[in-house]
């Protein structure tokens, strides 16, 4: 395993990344494993040298937290691990149980430690940027909760460059605790992270945590998985043509290299210097073995154009584009993948 500073901070992780979304209760989703099916790919993520394990309250609605950590406490050290979680999505049908409200923050980080029978997190994350809610309120509260103990770093996700920029001013205009993550999605199919977000990010020395390297599933050839049928968002994020040529193209220099198309798909995240770690949402020991292959794989230019020649630009994936995505047209195949 590799291991990077996350960031400026002095914060250690792994470059995989234990992604749990898969993990709680099939009450939540059909294609969640319980704690008996999940413990084998936490174990074996421990074993080859993962310390970043990727929660959320909202997964499974709080069982997920639950059952990744009933896992962690009976087979893993919980001071060797960087444990982060997430606030924001609703969490009952109670007005306030959800976005980033005083109230609601200090009430989430309370029952997150709960479930996961923890006294802190190591990175409290906000799943997206409450526009709501002051930012002012919403940092000062991550703040107090980093002072109490409860939480060793903040971190953000998915939200506009001007909206991370707005929670960066106020945090230095009043001294408080800057997030040192950005966890946001990125993969051969959806690129426009590159733009603004990732270099806003070096620049200002937060480090990149991405999730979905496969395209939820599309840039494995595998459209009929229990997930891709039941799970709307692969359909509303990448059902478009370019899409669907994009993972033509990392299977045909899988085929060329003779692996899966899942290890080009990761390698092609895994070999940007920008990404500090990669989120592996494994179904199986041997889906994060496929990871670990990626993480030694270095794609050629020729591999990397093939890759990258289908994309065009498109709308960001957030809460606020949903059914607004527009339809892309690739550019002309050259050797040696040309037809």
């Amino acid at each position: 395993m590799q291991y990077v500073r996350l960031g400026q901070s002095g914060l250690k992780v792994s470059r995989l990344c234990l992604g749990t979304m898969n993990m709680g209760s099939k009450e939540w989703k059909p294609w969640i494993f319980n704690e008996k099916e999940s413990e084998p790919i936490i174990a074996h993520a421990l074993d080859m040298g993962v310390n970043f394990i990727d929660l959320a309250d909202f997964y499974s609605i709080g069982a997920g937290e639950e059952v990744v950590c009933n896992v962690l406490r009976r087979i893993a050290r919980r001071d060797e691990l960087v444990i982060t979680t997430k606030v924001g999505y609703a969490m009952s049908n109670d007005i306030n149980a959800q976005g980033h409200s005083r109230k609601h923050i200090f009430d989430a980080i309370d029952g997150s430690l709960k479930r996961m029978g923890m006294d802190y997190v190591d990175i409290y994350m906000l799943h997206y940027f409450d526009t709501e809610t002051p930012v002012e309120e919403t940092m000062g509260a991550l703040n107090d909760i980093v002072l109490a103990g409860k939480a060793r770093y903040i971190g953000v996700s998915t939200m506009y460059t001007w909206q991370l920029a707005k929670i960066l001013q106020v945090c230095d205009k009043n001294g408080w605790a800057r997030p040192i993550n950005m966890q946001l999605q990125l993969n051969c199919a959806y690129r426009e992270e590159e733009r603004e977000m990732i270099p806003f990010c070096m620049d200002q020395g937060i480090g990149v945590s991405v999730f979905s390297p496969l395209a939820r599933g599309i840039l494995t050839s595998d459209l009929q998985s229990t997930r891709n049928q039941t799970d709307f968002f692969t359909a509303e994020m990448y059902n478009d043509l370019a899409s669907r040529d994009i993972a033509h193209s990392v299977a045909k220099v899988a085929d060329a290299r003779g692996c899966l198309p899942a290890q080009v798909a990761q390698a092609w995240v895994l070999q940007k210097p920008e990404v500090s770690s990669m989120l592996v949402g494994a179904d199986s020991p041997a889906q994060f073995d496929s990871a670990m292959a990626a993480l030694e794989m270095t794609l050629t230019a020729e591999e990397i154009y093939e890759i990258e020649r289908n994309y065009t630009p498109c709308d960001l994936i957030n809460d606020y584009t949903a059914g607004k995505r527009i339809a892309r047209t690739a550019r002309p195949a050259q050797a040696p993948f040309a037809d």
